[in-house]
């Protein structure tokens, strides 16, 4: 039975798509680094960084699969990036458990038909609140969710159309597409359950000038970071959906 003692832990590889602000690295590790403190004690983790090694394997070789925040954009359409794409494309159509972060959500939208550009209304930054809608009750993940929970957000480009059968699960003021599934088991979220408030801090005094000069209050975004432990908790739920679909 899956995760029953003496099993083996259900086989989960990180796509890392991209490398944190150089201080912030230094302080508190990169992107790959927070979710494995976050799934390793649950799950046998790998991670791959896609933008300088290949893809790892087929996506059936995994239990879970999850993709990582990054300073690059979807729209871009960087080589690495479109081949990982088509890696994600398969991983949905081969029903494996996938969450995408941030440029992870991003990229799931974009590999299944969505379109992925530059916000509108520019950038959304700092601890937000997220609002679940009735079609996570459904959820086989984000119905353990409570209904509205605190969440870290730091991004540029959004997931401006959902691909086509996506199921919308939760938005933010800002941001209207915060969270969605596509098909039975691949996640997409805008925010970031991987980041501390500290990290988010971090976040907030590095781009404290480009926050001030896009006419956001940079200081009152700082002094309003709040700790979201309930977004953190989907990386603990996602390690355990895939663990309870692991062949026992």
């Amino acid at each position: 039975m899956a995760g029953s003692a003496g099993s083996p832990k259900a086989r989960v590889v990180i796509l890392k798509t991209g490398t944190t602000y150089p201080q912030i690295q230094a302080q508190f590790g990169d992107f790959d680094a927070w979710f494995v403190r976050a799934l390793a004690g649950q799950v046998d983790v790998t991670v791959v960084d896609v933008t300088q090694a290949p893809l790892p394997g087929q996506p059936g070789d995994w239990q879970g699969i999850v993709i990582t925040g990054s300073p690059a954009m979807v729209s871009e359409r960087a080589a690495w990036s479109e081949a990982a794409a088509d890696w994600v494309r398969q991983a949905v159509e081969a029903d494996v458990p996938l969450l995408g972060v941030c440029y992870g959500h991003q990229l799931l939208a974009h590999a299944l038909g969505g379109r992925v550009d530059y916000h509108p209304k520019g950038r959304e930054s700092g601890t937000h609140s997220v609002t679940l809608f009735d079609s996570a009750e459904a959820d086989p993940l984000f119905r353990q969710m409570p209904r509205q929970f605190l969440a870290q957000l730091t991004h540029k480009q959004s997931v401006l159309a959902l691909p086509p059968g996506a199921v919308l699960l939760g938005q933010s003021d800002f941001e209207p597409h915060q969270a969605f599934r596509a098909g039975n088991h691949a996640w997409g979220v805008q925010f970031h359950p991987e980041f501390t408030d500290q990290v988010m801090k971090a976040y907030l005094e590095v781009q404290y000038p480009d926050l001030e000069q896009e006419g956001l209050d940079a200081a009152s975004l700082l002094s309003s970071v709040r700790p979201a432990p309930e977004a953190s908790r989907l990386l603990t739920l996602f390690a355990r959906y895939v663990t309870t679909r692991q062949p026992g």
